[in-house]
């Protein structure tokens, strides 16, 4: 009866040791399933972080990469821009210049044409003083000399007075042109058809008083030549002017 005691308590002991091991099997095993959702679950979680990590920096990137392509592209219209407004400087430094070396040249035109007929009449001064007895043909050269000198003085007022008008004519050109070019820039950023439109008119207008100018600019004209027209059989007539070119002392001036 004993033995049949012992043999029972161990049976009972191996059993509930068997169900132990089973039990520690079945947690190991839900640890483990645990351990695996949780590794998948943090797997997911970085990929998807990673996701939204990348979407960002794309984005960021992406934003990046237009405000460059805008900063360049304003940069590159600035250029072009000043680099216009440098171009237009030297053009109007052209013309000014083309405009001040024409009346230079006039002027020295005008001055060198005075002091040549001045010269001219001072040599025939002096061979008619030698012949006493050739007074009234001196008379006559003399009032032809002075009427050619005041035909040239009249006439390099004349040559001034075209020159200036051709200068306001050159500055109202380029008015009207950097008005126009104005204008044009403007088109060209214009963002509404209405102002499109009016710029249009605005520079059809420009054109059309630029074309105008161009236009009516003064055609050149010859240097006017002063005439002389006496009666050999009379006395010498006394030449017209504002003023009389004669040397002081002079005995043969017919201003006297």
């Amino acid at each position: 009866m004993l033995a049949d005691g012992h043999t029972g308590l161990r049976k009972s002991t191996m059993a509930e040791q068997k169900e132990s091991s089973v039990l520690f099997s079945l947690k190991e095993l839900m640890s483990l399933e645990e351990d695996r959702i949780k590794q998948e679950e943090d797997s997911k979680r970085r990929a998807e972080e990673d996701a939204a990590r990348a979407r960002a920096d794309a984005d960021r990137r992406a934003r990046d990469e237009e405000e460059a392509r805008l900063h360049a592209a304003d940069e590159k219209r600035r250029v072009e821009e000043q680099r216009g407004r440098e171009e237009q400087a030297k053009l109007d430094a052209i013309r000014h210049a083309e405009v001040e070396r024409a009346r230079l040249e006039a002027e020295n035109a005008a001055r060198m044409e005075q002091m040549k007929h001045q010269q001219s009449h001072e040599r025939q001064l002096a061979e008619l003083s030698q012949d006493k007895h050739k007074k009234r043909l001196t008379w006559m050269i003399v009032a032809a000399g002075v009427v050619l000198v005041v035909g040239v003085v009249g006439g390099g007022i004349f040559i001034k007075g075209q020159i200036d008008k051709q200068k306001a004519l050159e500055g109202q050109l380029n008015a009207l042109n950097s008005d126009k070019e104005e204008l044009d820039r403007k088109l060209k950023s214009a963002t509404t058809p209405e102002e499109r439109e009016r710029l249009e008119q605005e520079i059809a207008a420009k054109q059309a008083a630029i074309e105008g100018l161009k236009t009516n600019q003064p055609a050149p004209t010859a240097k006017p030549t002063a005439t002389f027209r006496g009666n050999v059989g009379g006395p010498a007539p006394k030449p017209t002017g504002p003023k009389c070119n004669c040397t002081p002392g002079d005995p043969l001036c017919s201003c006297l």
